[in-house]
């Protein structure tokens, strides 16, 4: 059996630069959850996207919290959120207490369908935010989207966790609506080993979720609170990872696309087999290439060959009105989401794969039409 390959693990930079920022942490025993590492990735990073204002946070989760909070969402407000997802983009919406009211995909982008959320307006008009996610790296329709919104004046959170490197029409995703979010968990395309971000270009606001995060401590000597806090800000350590990484964003993109393609390339004329979608408005980071099998080879057919050979496959991610916790909560749509749960399988998509890794691969797989 080779060595294991992951479907999408850390990759530290060939150059070492994270080390020389970790190194200045401890050089400086500034180990604490301030510091000029954070200070830097959180201007870096906004620099990066072009947004105007970051607030480097524990975690993508802590960022969509707090994205909420900043909008205004409290107890009973309606929340749209986007059914295929992983469960982080609508917990927060529970933490606040709010309700949500799941939308769902479209076949041409895999993300929010604006047919869907139309809809989902004409029945629930007292809407107080939309939670946009950008599915595996794929861009969301944000012009339909954000013109839907603004006609109503509901803030957009951008759920950018999976798409850091992406760019709709020239610009960033994470950078249209009034909030986006971004993730370092370990199997991002770059990883702080736990992190993520908010950027925003209201700058008040981004100041205001600084202050929440380290549990809203008042300007006074002694510890005063007047509001709720939460301990939500980044390690100095940590952000000095995401420095580093940060420099080499745009090689992950490219390796990520050049595994797409491979795949793409290989695997795109067996029967049944349709790859994630692309459009002309759309530059994916491809973090995790995904395909449908509509034919006789079922996804559990793949994922099963690929772990008996020590590769790690996964499925789509299952909708949230699938999901015991959230079965309660209304769904607006149709049937596309759970189609693409029912018929999704992602791919090894780590970026230290070599040809021979995607050449194994695609190999396991073939097999499985030779039956």
């Amino acid at each position: 059996m080779g060595e294991r390959i992951f479907l999408s693990s850390p990759h530290m930079s060939d150059e070492g630069y994270e080390m020389q920022y970790v190194k200045e942490a401890f050089d400086t025993n500034w180990i604490a959850p301030l510091g000029e590492n954070v200070n830097g990735f959180e201007k870096e990073l906004a620099e990066k996207v072009g947004s105007k204002a970051a607030a480097a946070l524990s975690s993508g989760t802590a960022a969509i919290h707090l994205a909420l909070k900043a909008a205004g969402v409290g107890k009973g407000d309606i929340v749209f959120c986007p059914t295929l997802t992983f469960s982080a983009t609508a917990n927060p919406i529970i933490y606040q207490n709010a309700i949500p009211v799941f939308i769902d995909s479209d076949y041409e982008t895999w993300n929010m369908s604006p047919k869907a959320l139309e809809e989902a307006f004409e029945k629930y008009p007292e809407v107080k935010a939309v939670l946009v996610v950008h599915l595996y790296g794929l861009s969301a329709d944000m012009d339909q989207i954000m013109d839907l919104c603004r006609k109503r004046n509901v803030p957009v959170i951008e759920d950018a966790a999976e798409s850091l490197g992406t760019y709709y029409k020239g610009k960033h995703t994470g950078t249209f609506g009034d909030y986006g979010i971004f993730s370092f968990n370990g199997n991002k395309i770059i990883t702080t080993s736990g992190g993520g971000m908010l950027v925003s270009n209201h700058e008040e606001r981004i100041a205001k979720a600084r202050f929440w995060a380290t549990q809203s401590r008042d300007q006074a000597k002694h510890y005063q609170h007047s509001e709720l806090g939460f301990n939500y800000r980044m390690s100095n350590v940590v952000a000095g990872i995401g420095r580093g990484q940060l420099k080499v964003l745009d090689q992950r993109v490219k390796k990520k696309g050049y595994i797409f393609n491979f795949y793409k390339r290989e695997l795109g004329g067996l029967n049944g087999v349709e790859f994630m979608p692309s459009n002309e408005w759309d530059e994916p980071n491809f973090w995790l290439s995904s395909m449908i099998l509509t034919g006789l080879v079922r996804p559990s057919d793949v994922m099963e060959a690929l772990e008996k050979e020590n590769i790690e496959a996964r499925p789509v991610w299952k909708p949230m009105h699938m999901q015991p916790f959230f079965e309660k909560y209304d769904f607006v749509g149709s049937d596309v989401s759970e189609k693409l749960f029912e018929n999704g399988v992602c791919l090894p998509s780590d970026t230290k794969m070599k040809d021979e890794d995607l050449e194994r691969v695609c190999m396991i797989i073939k097999r499985l039409w030779l039956r």
